[in-house]
């Protein structure tokens, strides 16, 4: 049976920053296009549109390259608004490497182009363009986000002050307009000193909060959030304030019919291996957030994409519900069935008092000895990836790659008693949702084998249900 791909990627090349918005209950996603082809021939933005995460549509390129030689060569993140006269802006970051400043860092502007519809065609305005104003580095002055808050037009960006330590510069810029086109510096939305940038900032209202998303440009590379009452309250940390993990990147929100959703990339690896560094850009991805009592983002799978997957598949697995008992020990139970690449699993699973390990093992082989490995871990209240057996490096059992326990890990509270584990394949690409709250995304290229495992470690715990569709 043909595959059916889950993720949208381009026909050629890789997503990168997505730039979200929604008009006429159809939720458009513009995407940096990332050929990865060397010479490279300029950044465009390409554009598809769905109104389920399941189904797009390509639109193809919208936002060209300017040339070699113009100051868009590459056509960076922005925004796209719809103003009151019905006219669009399309906000983006000119970047070329060839313009640089004093310094010798290429510099970063402002473009902006308008359209009568949200598809294009766009015209741009050369002459609206504008770099940093005075007291931020020209190199850092991109991604700019444009939103009405009620009474005017701000526009956000990821910035850098000229002054302070080097690592620690990082901000977001703020400007105010009446009209789209004029913009006047004011005080920096958020201005932590903190990190070395907030690339891919986002404000949206919900409800009685306001909420600030910006991807952390440091040493841990994820997307978080911050909650505040109003724009002029300060901005506050939830306990858990990370959409998902490294992998899942730059992530941007859109709202239709009252519901949120986030919409990143999942990276690759270099060399196409576990072992290979992120990259930037990737495959499209969306997680949807729900609004708890307090204000605090929950973020689960679009009910309409876990929808799609109809079609039962088979796991092999003796009679459930299955309990395993392994006090001061290991056990896993492996299906006998190799499943397909492209697959959702919802797995409900009952945690006794004091349990250690529990969880799912994919793309195992038949012994359970390699695979990948969703676990959650009771006592330290969390949850994570790992791969097992690392990759051998020599002939000796100590000589494996790595030089950390495990891949990602996650927080989440886990009580005794049921918990819910949701995941998601297509290829290499692996999501895992737990209790419909916490989202953890990775890569996992190892093809050891093809068939699902459940395993608790130190502790005892039963699968009360498993349910495995594909499209």
């Amino acid at each position: 049976m043909t595959e059916v791909p889950v993720f949208h990627r381009p026909p050629s090349g890789w997503v990168g920053d997505v730039i979200p918005a929604q008009y006429d209950g159809v939720i458009h996603l513009w995407y940096l296009h990332d050929e990865r082809t060397v010479p490279a021939p300029g950044m465009p933005w390409r554009l598809v549109t769905t109104e389920d995460f399941v189904t797009f549509t390509d639109h193809g390129e919208q936002m060209p390259s300017g040339g070699a030689e113009a100051e868009d060569f590459n056509v960076y993140t922005g925004s796209v608004v719809q103003g009151p006269d019905g006219l669009w802006h399309l906000f983006s970051t000119a970047q070329n490497p060839l313009r640089t400043d004093a310094d010798g860092r290429p510099l970063q502007l402002v473009a902006h182009a308008t359209s009568a519809e949200p598809g294009g065609p766009w015209q741009k305005h050369p002459e609206l363009t504008f770099g940093a104003t005075e007291g931020y580095e020209t190199g850092d002055w991109r991604d700019p986000f444009v939103f009405h808050d009620g009474s005017t037009w701000r526009m956000v960006l990821a910035a850098r002050h000229t002054d302070g330590p080097e690592r620690r510069r990082g901000t977001i810029a703020q400007l105010v307009s009446e009209d789209l086109l004029a913009w006047t510096p004011v005080a920096p939305l958020w201005d932590p000193r903190r990190f070395v940038a907030h690339e891919c900032p986002d404000v949206f209202q919900w409800g009685d909060w306001w909420y600030l998303v910006y991807s952390e440009f440091t040493d841990t590379f994820c997307t978080r959030y911050r909650m505040a009452s109003s724009l002029d309250e300060p901005w506050t940390a939830p306990d858990d304030d990370v959409i998902d993990t490294r992998a899942f990147y730059a992530a941007k929100t859109v709202e239709r019919n009252g519901r949120r959703f986030f919409v990143g990339w999942i990276a690759t690896r270099e060399g196409a291996t576990d072992d290979g560094a992120w990259q930037w850009a990737g495959t499209m991805a969306a997680l949807e957030a729900v609004q708890r009592p307090d204000g605090t983002l929950a973020f689960r799978l679009p009910r309409e994409f876990v929808a799609s997957f109809t079609e039962p598949v088979a796991a092999g697995l003796p009679e459930l519900p299955l309990t395993l008992a392994a006090q001061d020990s290991y056990r896993c139970v492996v299906g006998s069935t190799d499943l397909p690449e492209a697959f959702h699993a919802r797995a409900e699973i009952d945690v006794a008092p004091g349990t250690a390990t529990v969880g799912l093992l994919l793309r195992a082989t038949p012994d359970g000895d390699q695979a990948g490995i969703v676990q959650l871990e009771p006592r330290r209240d969390r949850v994570i990836f790992d791969r097992w057996p690392r990759t051998r490096t020599g002939t000796e059992q100590w000589q494996i790659s790595g030089d950390v326990p495990f891949e990602f890990e996650r927080p989440v509270r886990l009580a005794e008693g049921r918990h819910t584990l949701e995941v998601v394949t297509d290829g290499e690409i692996v999501m895992v949702i737990v209790d419909d709250e916490v989202a953890l995304s990775t890569r996992f290229y190892a093809r050891a084998g093809h068939r699902i495992g459940f395993f608790v470690s130190d502790g005892e715990a039963s699968l009360a249900s498993l349910i495995i569709t594909r499209r």
